[in-house]
C-alpha cells in the first residue's frame, strides 16, 4: 500500500509486483479495452477488469499471478506496442521503484477510480485487489 500527500489529502493505492496492472492516460474506454484483451490473450492471464481514473484515462488490473520479470516484460510490451507515452512513462517509474502502483482514493480534482469493465475470470488477483479496494475504502469511511 501507498500513501502519499497531495494538498493535504493523502492519497491511498496498492503497489504489487505479482499482478500485472497497467495505467493508461489519454485513451478512449475502446482502446484501453482493446491493449487488455491482447494482453490477457497473448499473456494467458484469464481476466482483467478496468476502472475509469478521469476523464479519458483508465487503470487495468488483471487476473493471472505472475513473478516481477514477467509484469515487468508484460507491461513493457503493452506499453511499446500501444505507443501510449503516458503508459510508457508510468512502466518506467513502476521499473524504477520495482512495483507497480494503483490509486484507490481521489487525487486533487480527480475522483476514486470506479469499475466500468469486467471480462474473464476473478478469482485470483483480481479478487485479492478488490477485496483490499474495499478494506481501504471502508477503512476511510470509518
Amino acid at each position: 500500500m501507498t500513501s502519499k500527500s497531495n494538498h493535504s489529502s493523502p492519497i491511498f493505492g496498492v503497489t504489487e509486483t505479482d499482478t500485472v496492472m497497467l495505467d493508461f492516460d489519454d485513451v478512449t474506454f475502446k482502446t484501453a479495452r482493446y491493449w487488455a484483451r491482447r494482453a490477457m490473450n497473448w499473456f494467458k492471464l484469464r481476466g482483467f477488469l478496468i476502472l475509469k481514473s478521469s476523464e479519458r484515462c483508465y487503470h487495468v488490473v488483471f487476473n493471472r499471478m505472475v513473478d516481477w520479470t514477467e509484469n515487468n516484460s508484460i507491461m513493457a510490451w503493452v506499453a511499446e506496442l500501444s505507443h501510449n507515452q503516458g503508459l510508457q512513462k508510468w512502466h518506467r517509474m513502476q521499473s524504477i521503484k520495482v512495483g507497480s502502483t494503483l490509486r484507490f482514493t481521489t487525487k486533487g480534482d480527480k475522483s476514486s477510480p470506479r469499475i466500468v469493465y469486467r471480462e474473464g475470470e476473478e478469482d485470483d488477483r483480481i479478487r485479492d485487489f478488490l477485496r483490499f479496494r474495499r478494506q481501504i475504502k471502508r477503512m476511510l469511511n470509518d
